[in-house]
């Protein structure tokens, strides 16, 4: 692996890492998502990265997606106040000395909720740890699949099979795919200086999704239930793997 690209994608990591840390501190009840997109916006300029989303080619309305209650991925920030109890997903890729890096978390606002979805996050964040667990050279995409989807089922969770996590680097989105489901022994094989994203997503009812068509961007659960996603930019390294958006 090139030099720039690990000095590049590790310093990166640690800005989006300890960006999305400080982020579960600062969100409070009554604050609207273009509120906290706007806080984002300024927080990735501030800290010398650069806002990754406005760099699409169809260009998605915030620097941060914020997705709420039913919403599983993509939400577009609204005007509407976050509730206490809420549950808000915040997914963020930015950009730094040309390469990308990408996180999300699940939250309860203001910290009290439904203990159905509290154990949802609890048990969603557990499953990417397991998926990471597997992640060194010569390990396959389908042992990290199988991990996180062995976790969420035993949680009793609706697994998406829809959107899957990804390689990552001079592009946003790279080869190869990551599901949140496979076979052990099968797919891509990882090799030392591979760099990708692992990011579970679960829902506590069907895993049937649809796009909504007033915003154009959020992923809403069919049935109404709360969607939950969380993620992490892995590096694969001699002797296994090393999180890069984990804040040091």
């Amino acid at each position: 692996m090139a030099n720039d690209k690990l000095t590049a994608m590790r310093e990166g990591g640690q800005i989006l890492g300890h960006l999305l840390a400080d982020l579960k501190e600062y969100v409070k009840p009554g604050m609207t998502g273009k509120e906290v997109d706007a806080w984002v916006r300024k927080e990735i300029i501030a800290r010398g990265a650069g806002v990754a989303y406005d760099t699409l080619e169809e260009k998605f309305p915030g620097a941060i997606c914020i997705s709420v209650n039913d919403q599983l991925v993509h939400g577009a920030p609204k005007d509407e106040p976050l509730e206490e109890g809420d549950k808000v997903s915040f997914d963020l890729v930015i950009s730094y000395k040309g390469y990308f890096t990408d996180s999300a978390f699940t939250m309860l606002v203001g910290g009290k909720g439904n203990p159905a979805v509290k154990k949802m996050i609890s048990v969603t964040e557990s499953s990417l740890w397991d998926g990471i667990e597997q992640v060194r050279p010569g390990a396959h995409i389908g042992d990290i699949g199988h991990a996180v989807e062995k976790v969420l089922r035993a949680g009793h969770l609706g697994v998406i099979e829809n959107y899957i996590g990804h390689g990552i680097g001079k592009t946003m989105h790279e080869a190869p795919e990551v599901p949140n489901y496979g076979r052990k022994g099968t797919g891509y094989v990882l090799k030392v200086g591979d760099t990708i994203c692992i990011e579970p997503m679960s829902c506590l009812g069907k895993p049937a999704n649809y796009v909504d068509k007033d915003d154009g961007w959020s992923v809403k659960m069919k049935d109404g239930s709360i969607g939950c996603h969380c993620e992490h930019t892995i590096l694969v390294t001699e002797d296994g793997y090393e999180v890069l958006t984990l804040p040091k």
